[in-house]
């Protein structure tokens, strides 16, 4: 933050001798006004000394106006504070449909079999510290928050996934610089985990979930990255542009992207509709990602490893 530099400049006034001082008669007229004024306020005081040692009804006394003026300002209050809350929007509305029908065996083999080797051998780059935080207890304001994860946000890489990494792994010490997601996820369905879980990513900046969100710096608006997780797919080579859409997402990145999802919902205990997209929570109305997306070809999968029955 910049600080304006103000130049304090000190005159010296030189001091010469002391001369008579004519009143002129307008001068003595306001003199005498003030005496005049001097003793009715003086007499206005022994009224009210008198009224309150009378217990005279009325106006507050002198010695109540006087211990008022002798009490110091009110400090503001410590502990909590109204936090301001986010701009209204609509609900999300999610497009996985509960399902409890058996999914063909083999669909859920495979998938179960991924979901153990992306348990017992995970992917791990470790970037740079200023590309993530810790999850708050608290707001800006004093307020306790949740900040065990219940949203996940989906996002695209638009470039290829080492971009991403690069950008990641590079110190940013600004903060409009910063960025990260929990998990990155290959064109060829390759699991690459860059932030903890319990830690917070930088993927959405202004942003707000269902009316939700958490200002941890007063100076800027809230968002939902203190109780989200943040997953991202690497975009197709089409996709490398601003355009509405590109060719889709590989079979074996939904596939990954289900056994990802399913670890995340039966470790934290949120529901499927709590999987949702920047484009919705962005509340600048800037973001697209994640760009042709079949939420068709997810629900399958996450019918598939029983995640989208309601009595599960």
């Amino acid at each position: 933050m910049r600080r304006a530099r103000v130049a304090l400049r000190r005159r010296w006034r030189r001091r010469t001798a002391p001369t008579a001082t004519v009143i002129a008669p307008p001068a003595l007229v306001a003199i005498g006004a003030a005496g005049v004024l001097g003793l009715g306020g003086l007499g206005w005081m022994a009224r009210q000394l008198i009224a309150s040692a009378t217990g005279a009804e009325g106006s507050p006394s002198l010695l109540e106006i006087l211990q008022e003026v002798r009490q110091a300002p009110m400090a503001p209050a410590s502990g909590r504070r109204q936090a301001p809350p986010p701009p209204q929007g609509h609900v999300w509305r999610s497009p996985l449909r509960p399902s409890c029908a058996p999914a063909p065996a083999a669909l859920r083999q495979r998938l179960e079999n991924r979901l153990a080797v992306l348990q017992n051998n995970p992917q791990r780059v470790q970037i740079d510290p200023s590309n993530f935080g810790s999850r708050f207890d608290h707001d800006a304001f004093g307020n306790p928050v949740d900040p065990t994860p219940k949203v996940v946000v989906l996002h695209e890489t638009v470039y290829g996934i080492g971009s991403a990494l690069n950008t990641f792994v590079t110190p940013h010490p600004n903060d409009d610089d910063q960025v990260s997601y929990h998990t990155l996820i290959g064109g060829d369905g390759a699991v690459i985990n860059t932030v903890d879980p319990s830690q917070r990513a930088f993927g959405a900046g202004n942003s707000a979930f269902n009316g939700l969100w958490v200002i941890t710096n007063p100076k800027v608006s809230g968002s939902v990255n203190n109780f989200a997780l943040h997953l991202s797919l690497e975009t197709p080579l089409d996709g490398e542009d601003d355009g509405p859409g590109h060719s889709g997402y590989s079979s074996a990145q939904y596939d990954a992207m289900a056994v990802v999802l399913t670890d995340w919902m039966r470790r934290f205990d949120f529901p499927p509709q709590n999987i949702t997209t920047h484009r919705y929570v962005d509340l600048g109305g800037e973001r697209a990602d994640p760009r042709s997306f079949d939420w068709r070809a997810l629900e399958v999968r996450l019918a598939a490893l029983g995640m989208l029955c309601p009595s599960r």
